[in-house]
């Protein structure tokens, strides 16, 4: 498995190289008028593939992980369902939601302002929480 995943990032790499020196050789004005689309976007869609295949291998192996391991299967779950109870409360219990003009001629409708103000107030809940855990931890290991 290790020997196919090396040749496969020496192709990728391969490839890439090729590709930027496509786009090199074309040079900036050619890429700044548009003429050298083919070689961008053929860079792109493989930064695209990778993303995405990066993106995939994490989340199936964390969620093998999670699945296999009871413990992090219930620590993930007690850290989900806090996170979901602080939205639910910066939800319904402290965001209001009011139409609002935008600049642009637009209205914000009022479900929309609520679901901001809710990920505003959810947003700064979080800050709370990270700085007081960081003092909290920061004091208890001063004093030991």
């Amino acid at each position: 498995m290790k020997k196919i995943l090396t040749i496969v990032l020496a192709v990728v790499g391969i490839l890439s190289i090729v590709f930027l020196a496509m786009i090199i050789s074309t040079g900036d004005d050619a890429v700044k008028a548009g003429e050298a689309a083919g070689s961008v976007n053929s860079i792109m869609y493989i930064a695209y593939i990778i993303l995405g295949l990066t993106l995939a291998f994490v989340v199936i192996f964390s969620l093998k992980n999670i699945a296999t391991n009871p413990d992090t299967l219930k620590s993930t779950l007690k850290g989900v369902g806090a996170f979901a109870v602080l939205a639910a409360i910066c939800y319904f219990g402290l965001a209001n939601g009011v139409e609002t003009p935008l600049k642009d001629g637009g209205t914000l409708s009022a479900g929309g302002s609520k679901l901001l103000g809710a990920g505003l107030y959810l947003f700064y809940a979080l800050i709370l929480v990270a700085g007081g855990s960081m003092l909290f931890y920061g004091i208890k290991k001063m004093i030991k």
